[in-house]
């Protein structure tokens, strides 16, 4: 399977990445069911990059039912290490106006718990930081890839997610205002909270279809005006990408990278994950740890400890533990 560190996840309005070259449709299974649809892999820039339509081609799921840790844990099989999401938003801002861009800094969940948020849970627990939602030197490299592409767009922003999918009352978009809220939509979470989890660089390119319903003379939202200004933002998006892929280069260390540093309820996770992968090669023969262990300067106790504690883990609750290995040691 070919790996791509770029990975592009299209929302209302871009359903494909114009431009590829040496396309090929890779269709994943994973642990949390199908993703939305094949990825699609190529070459871009000189770049190996995967496309992902978020709804599903022919948009099929609504933002309720878009299958965010299938999509996310398709990515990382892809070893996708930057995610950038291109997503269709209303503005709470009169600065903000329908068919510029936005690249948002902050998220705020009106979400109702009804979307599965985590790829944990059932025996593993974890808690990673998710102060700041969104990689703030990818979020760097898109504005300028934006404002280098010709578009209109502004950096920062606040940008409160919804369950949707109705638009909101007018009652919601004026609480959103007065809350101090930039942008309205329905799909960064959990989407943005899972790439933190699978440690993959999120950022998002917010393209501002409409005033939500808040706005004097502004229409209510329609899908109508939305795929409207979608056609004209989803050809700035696609130039923005395309312009982002050389600023990106060979890459570069992100803290969502490392998300996972501390240990998970007891569990050594980097010690744990290192020597795991490493064990592949030996069909996961755990007595091969503490040779694999000192190679990677790892004492011998710590590498049990981390052994026992996710050897109980195992015990507790083998279906989590092994959707766990998947996403985080390439172990099936």
């Amino acid at each position: 399977m070919r790996v791509a560190e770029i990975g592009i996840i299209g929302g209302s309005g871009l359903y494909s990445m114009p431009g590829l070259a040496n396309v090929e449709h890779v269709t994943l299974e994973t642990p949390f069911g199908a993703p939305s649809d094949a990825y699609v892999v190529g070459e871009l820039g000189g770049r190996t990059l995967a496309f992902l339509p978020r709804h599903g081609v022919g948009h099929r799921f609504t933002p309720s039912e878009v299958p965010s840790r299938a999509n996310l844990h398709g990515f990382k099989q892809l070893g996708v290490k930057y995610l950038v999401a291109v997503s269709a938003v209303g503005s709470l801002r009169e600065e903000y106006v329908p068919g510029q861009l936005v690249v948002p800094d902050q998220l705020f969940d009106r979400t109702k718990g009804i979307r599965p948020a985590s790829f944990f849970g059932e025996g593993i627990v974890a808690h990673v930081p998710f102060d700041r939602p969104f990689d703030a030197t990818l979020s760097g490299m898109l504005h300028t890839a934006a404002q280098t592409s010709g578009a209109t767009v502004h950096a920062g922003g606040t940008y409160v997610c919804m369950e949707g999918p109705q638009f909101s009352t007018l009652a919601e978009s004026e609480e959103n205002r007065r809350a101090g809220f930039d942008l309205i939509g329905m799909t960064a979470l959990p989407e943005a909270k899972l790439a933190r989890e699978a440690e993959i660089a999120y950022a998002m390119l917010a393209l501002v279809t409409d005033y939500d319903c808040w706005r004097p003379g502004h229409e209510s939202v329609t899908v109508e005006m939305v795929v409207q200004v979608m056609h004209h933002n989803a050809a700035a998006a696609q130039e923005t990408i395309r312009q982002l892929i050389p600023l990106i280069g060979n890459g570069f260390d992100s803290p969502a990278h490392h998300a996972l540093a501390e240990p998970i309820a007891g569990v050594d996770l980097p010690t744990y994950a290192a020597i795991a992968a490493g064990l592949a090669q030996f069909n996961y023969d755990q007595s091969k740890g503490p040779q694999l262990a000192a190679e990677r300067g790892i004492d011998a106790v710590s590498w049990q400890a981390a052994l026992d504690g996710w050897n109980g883990r195992i015990a507790a609750s083998p279906a989590v533990a092994s959707r766990f290995n998947a996403l985080y040691t390439g172990r099936a």
